[in-house]
């Protein structure tokens, strides 16, 4: 499927718990801080529920 690169742009302060702990699944700790994942269906639906709070490039 590929690769996509996700930076966090938002903070998780004041979010709900399962939000916070997505992030944290998908390796996001700090502002603008960049992680690349392998773009598959559990990464994706991961990604779709945080999709405020990230910013999306394919690779």
């Amino acid at each position: 499927m590929g690769k996509v690169k996700i930076t966090q742009v938002r903070s998780i302060i004041d979010r709900p718990q399962r939000q916070k702990d997505t992030m944290k699944a998908l390796g996001l700790r700090k502002m603008n801080q960049t992680v690349e994942k392998e773009a598959n269906h559990q990464i994706l639906g991961m990604i779709n529920k945080v999709k405020h709070l990230i910013k999306i490039e394919e690779v």
